[in-house]
């Protein structure tokens, strides 16, 4: 699961949250609590953009300390996207080898790396099968 650290500080009347791993990500509330309810979209903009614009999706750093808020993608799915990029860009594979190894359509396999996309979880490990990975899922206690 990527968990990007979030820095939270005052601005103006309200709270804007930065993340120091991707800069052009950012968003306000008008309250602490806004601000970081509001993260999790901003971070799956900025995400989305440069999985269209074919950049590497910086790792998440290590938290600074332990009041650092780590903040992840809105939901598991659009996660597993974002990994399945990065997989692709670390192995060299590209799309049109991914779907020729599932036996679908290059098309399809754009569709699996939009994050706006709604795909089922069964497509995305079946990409991770072609890359000879395996998708795990952890479930945890809500924060």
């Amino acid at each position: 699961m990527l968990l990007y650290p979030a820095t939270i500080r005052r601005d103006g009347d309200g709270f804007v949250v930065l993340f120091p791993d991707i800069p052009h990500a950012h968003t306000n509330g008008n309250s602490r609590a806004d601000a970081l309810a509001n993260a999790a979209d901003a971070l799956h903009a900025a995400i989305s953009m440069l999985v269209e614009k074919n950049m590497e999706i910086p790792n998440p750093s290590k938290p600074r300390g332990r009041s650092t808020p780590l903040i992840g993608l809105p939901s598991a799915v659009v996660d597993a996207k974002a990994e399945l990029y990065m997989a692709l860009r670390s192995c060299g594979v590209r799309k049109a080898e991914l779907a020729r190894r599932m036996g679908i359509h290059k098309q399809q396999v754009e569709r699996l790396l939009d994050l706006d996309h709604a795909s089922r979880i069964e497509q995305l490990e079946a990409a991770f099968r072609a890359l000879h990975m395996r998708l795990m899922i952890d479930v945890q206690h809500a924060a």
